[in-house]
């Protein structure tokens, strides 16, 4: 039997889920969880085989969590599932060890075969999210605009970028203000978002 916890924070899409999933013969949801923290705690009491995570859910987001989760738990194998699914995420996805990356419009019938896959020690990739990801665009950024970028994502204001990356703050503001022309972004923080989702910072 392979032993399933699911965490996602959209009830009905969960419950569902959970409801299809344990109509299969040979798998079972040992726990479930609308937020990282406790599908971590989840995680740690239940031993599951396979984690199934839901990319945006707080506090923390898929990744985060089945990074955690498997650092804690070699043997489990996680799931990544997911609305939208940019290149970058899978680049950070497998990078962290997940197993499995599938779009939320998965049938659960196809789910449950991922599922099988995964435990068994294969890896699965959506093939219109690996198609996406090859055919992803080269960061049009320079360094030191994913250096301001990349601290942007950390909440730090522009003093203390200037201060870390030994600038003065009107550079600091040129290359912020590049960033966002070059990704056709309305703010700083925007831009920031937009090379996390790609995968650059």
């Amino acid at each position: 039997m392979i032993r399933v916890l699911i965490a996602d924070d959209e009830e009905l899409i969960r419950t569902a889920v959970v409801a299809l999933l344990d109509l299969e013969d040979d798998i079972t949801v040992i726990a479930q969880a609308d937020n990282g923290d406790d599908a971590m705690a989840l995680a740690a009491a239940h031993d599951p085989d396979v984690v199934l995570l839901d990319l945006e859910m707080p506090p923390t987001d898929g990744i985060y969590t089945a990074e955690r989760i498997l650092g804690a738990h070699p043997r489990a194998k996680a799931v990544l599932v997911t609305r939208h699914a940019r290149p970058g995420v899978l680049k950070r996805a497998l990078a962290s060890g997940i197993a499995g990356f599938v779009p939320k419009s998965t049938p659960v019938s196809a789910l449950a075969t991922v599922i099988r896959d995964i435990a068994a020690g294969r890896r699965y990739v959506d093939p219109d999210i690996a198609a996406t990801a090859l055919a992803a665009d080269r960061c049009p950024l320079t360094p030191r605009e994913l250096d301001v970028l990349r601290m942007t994502r950390q909440n730090a204001p522009i003093q203390h970028i200037a201060r870390t990356l030994h600038l003065a703050e009107g550079t600091v503001r040129n290359y912020l203000s590049t960033a966002m022309t070059k990704l056709d972004a309305p703010s700083r923080h925007a831009a920031a978002d937009i090379a996390w989702e790609n995968g650059w910072v």
